[in-house]
C-alpha cells in the first residue's frame, strides 16, 4: 500500500482540488486519482529533504517582510505600467551571489522572489552560487540586490540553517 500511496494526504489533496476545479463525477475521480497517484510519485522521484527549522521567531518576521514587499512591488508595477506604460522603463537580467546552502532555503528564497510582482527567478547555479533574477524595473537595481543579500538571505539562513 505504501508503495502505490506514497503521500497520502498529498494525494488527496490532489484529487480534492481537481474535483473542486472540474466537477464531482465518477470519471473525473478516476481520472484525479490517477494523475494524484502519478504526482505522488513524481514527488517522491524528488527526494525532497525535510526541513529542519532552526529559528522559529524569524517565521513572522519573514512573513512581514514579504507581504509588505508583495504590496511595494504591485503598487510600483502598476503604477509604472499605469504611467510611463511599456516604453518608460527597462527591465534586466541581474546576477546574485548567494551564500545559502540549504535546498529549503533556496526554495523558499525562489518562492519569495517569484511571488513578488516585478521579479522572476530564472537559474541557480550551485558551483558559482549565483541566481540569476530578471527584475521588471532595471532601476530597482541595487534595491533587489539589498534585499534578497541583507534581508531574504540571513532570515532564511537564521531559519534553516
Amino acid at each position: 500500500m505504501s508503495r502505490i500511496l506514497v503521500y497520502p494526504l498529498f494525494s488527496f489533496l490532489l484529487v480534492l482540488l481537481w474535483m473542486m476545479l472540474t466537477r464531482f463525477s465518477l470519471g473525473h475521480f478516476i481520472l484525479g486519482s490517477a494523475i494524484a497517484l502519478l504526482a505522488g510519485k513524481a514527488a517522491h522521484a524528488l527526494q525532497p529533504e525535510t526541513p529542519q527549522f532552526r529559528g522559529w521567531r524569524v517565521i513572522p518576521r519573514l512573513i512581514a517582510i514579504f507581504f509588505v514587499d508583495i504590496i511595494r512591488s504591485n503598487i510600483a508595477v502598476t503604477r509604472q505600467i499605469l504611467t510611463e506604460g511599456w516604453s518608460g522603463r527597462k527591465s534586466e537580467f541581474i546576477e546574485v551571489p548567494l551564500t545559502i546552502q540549504s535546498r529549503t532555503a533556496l526554495s523558499t528564497l525562489a518562492i519569495i522572489l517569484t511571488a513578488t510582482p516585478g521579479t522572476a527567478w530564472l537559474e541557480y547555479v550551485r558551483e558559482t552560487e549565483t541566481l540569476t533574477l530578471h527584475i521588471f524595473d532595471a532601476s530597482e537595481h541595487e534595491r533587489y540586490l539589498d534585499i534578497i543579500c541583507n534581508t531574504y538571505e540571513p532570515l532564511l539562513k537564521e531559519l534553516f540553517e
